[in-house]
């Protein structure tokens, strides 16, 4: 794959095509590993590393700077055990809400009877969780797997984090030159500008009142 990149990138830039086209040519990109060795040849960036790593730094801040956050710190509060993985996933259910998006379209639930090997989404990019009861609230901690969504097929299923399947997902966005989903696109680029410092221009307004909360907790 590292001796095709050239190819790979003059060919998806130049003559795109669907995302089912390109993953038959280039099955590797199902992997996690190829997708973030991808994404490193692409950005001259470890992906996993850096993504975690900043996302860990702000987990303790994220959910106190907001109202609208109450809910989902009440629900990861009454967990019985927490973990760097439950954090992750209330910090990255909590960015859209913070940010004030609506996030149902690209973090979608249905229960094990719905489910099947080939789950139909009607949605260009999303991820899909997989549970055994619909919560109340679009926080699951420990569902029973998650799949990568694009243009309404499955790409990547059987993940057991929210935020490996998140960063799988954004990989992928660079890897496959696809576009940020329209309802996420404060997240998206938050996630690249600040976390992983990609291209680190002009923020939107509500990007920029985050990411300067965020330096006053750290303070």
């Amino acid at each position: 794959m590292q001796m095709t990149f050239a190819l790979r990138r003059k060919e998806i830039i130049t003559s795109p095509s669907p995302v089912k086209e390109i993953l038959g040519r280039w099955p590797a990109l199902r992997l996690e590993s190829q997708v973030c060795a991808e994404f490193q040849c692409i950005t001259n960036q470890n992906l996993t590393n850096t993504f975690y790593a900043e996302l860990d730094c702000h987990t303790a801040k994220t959910g106190k700077t907001a109202d609208a956050l109450a809910e989902f710190l009440r629900v990861h509060d009454l967990k019985d055990q927490h973990d760097v993985h439950t954090s992750r996933t209330t910090v990255l259910c909590a960015l859209p809400v913070y940010l004030r998006e609506d996030a149902s379209k690209f973090f979608k639930t249905c229960t094990i009877e719905d489910d099947s090997e080939e789950p139909d989404v009607d949605s260009s990019v999303a991820l899909l969780t997989v549970v055994r009861e619909l919560p109340d609230i679009a926080l699951q901690h420990n569902p029973e797997k998650i799949s990568i969504i694009l243009e309404n097929e499955a790409v990547i299923t059987g993940l057991q984090r929210l935020s490996d399947a998140f960063l799988l997902m954004f990989g992928l966005i660079y890897a496959l030159d696809l576009s940020y989903p329209k309802e996420m696109a404060n997240t998206f680029e938050f996630i690249q500008k600040v976390p992983l410092g990609l291209d680190d221009g002009k923020l939107k307004p509500r990007v920029l009142a985050l990411k300067s909360d965020l330096l006053i907790h750290a303070q």
